[in-house]
């Protein structure tokens, strides 16, 4: 399995990082999320927007989402002819409205939207078996758990606060990809801190292999390394930052 981050930004642009978007590639190709500037993100594999049959969605905020329009009319421009998405409670709703509102778009796809319960969990989605818990935001949000038949686990924590049934839902992952928006200076809910993930790291009954930080607001810049030393306060683990265009080997990361 092979993990490529397209996004690993915010609500605030910087001109460095687009918004969130993740490429799996395991025996299809599955996008999950799709926030501004993840379309160009995914242009630059070699995977490309016409070669990705499926998407699931996190959460439906904005910088999760946006992109979702052009991602279909590229789709279509391109010549492909379905589309398979996935997400939380309200995401039929959520493409029904865009739909709505570019109405030229209707019908140019086969498009099937599934609304997931997570009290169903595992799917099957793109060749996954994907188990998903709700996270602790500002809106109904999903993190996700990646499986294959061979090979270790990846986590997704969507956008949330760091708790302990999170990190303990990632426990035996090779690779934990975890929302860390703003340095400890900054007053937030809905998103944690540095010190506040280490410490529920450290705490939790969970081991991961190697924990991703991602979703990274402006202040972040510059600030990586103290970052990094607020999280080592509490937790040994291997911690590092995520940037848009990394690609990663999962079979080559223990969990």
């Amino acid at each position: 399995m092979e993990l490529t981050f397209l996004g690993t930004g915010s609500a605030m642009p910087t001109g460095e990082r687009f918004q969130t978007g993740l490429l799996f590639e395991g025996s299809e190709p599955l996008l999950v999320d799709c926030g501004s500037g993840a379309l160009h993100g995914l242009a630059r594999t070699s995977v490309g927007y016409d070669g990705v049959e499926t998407l699931l969605l996190t959460h439906h905020h904005l910088d999760h989402v946006s992109d979702i329009p052009a991602l279909m009319k590229a789709r279509w421009l391109a010549g492909s002819e379905s589309l398979q998405i996935y997400g939380p409670p309200g995401t039929e709703g959520l493409i029904e409205g865009m739909l709505d509102t570019h109405e030229y778009m209707q019908d140019r796809l086969d498009l099937q939207v599934t609304d997931l319960d997570p009290e169903d969990a595992p799917f099957e989605i793109a060749g996954f078996a994907v188990d998903a818990m709700e996270t602790r935001h500002s809106m109904q949000c999903l993190a996700y758990r990646f499986e294959r038949e061979s090979g270790p686990p990846v986590v997704f924590s969507g956008d949330s606060e760091a708790f302990e049934e999170l990190i303990e839902f990632a426990d035996g992952a090779a690779v934990l990809v975890h929302d860390c928006s703003f340095p400890d200076d900054v007053d937030v809910s809905n998103h944690p801190t540095p010190s506040q993930l280490g410490g529920v790291l450290a705490d939790a009954d969970g081991e991961v292999g190697r924990v991703y930080l991602t979703h990274l607001y402006p202040h972040t810049d510059g600030r990586h390394e103290e970052m990094l030393d607020s999280i080592a306060d509490s937790y040994d683990g291997d911690v590092r930052f995520a940037d848009d265009g990394m690609t990663l080997d999962i079979s080559g990361v223990e969990g």
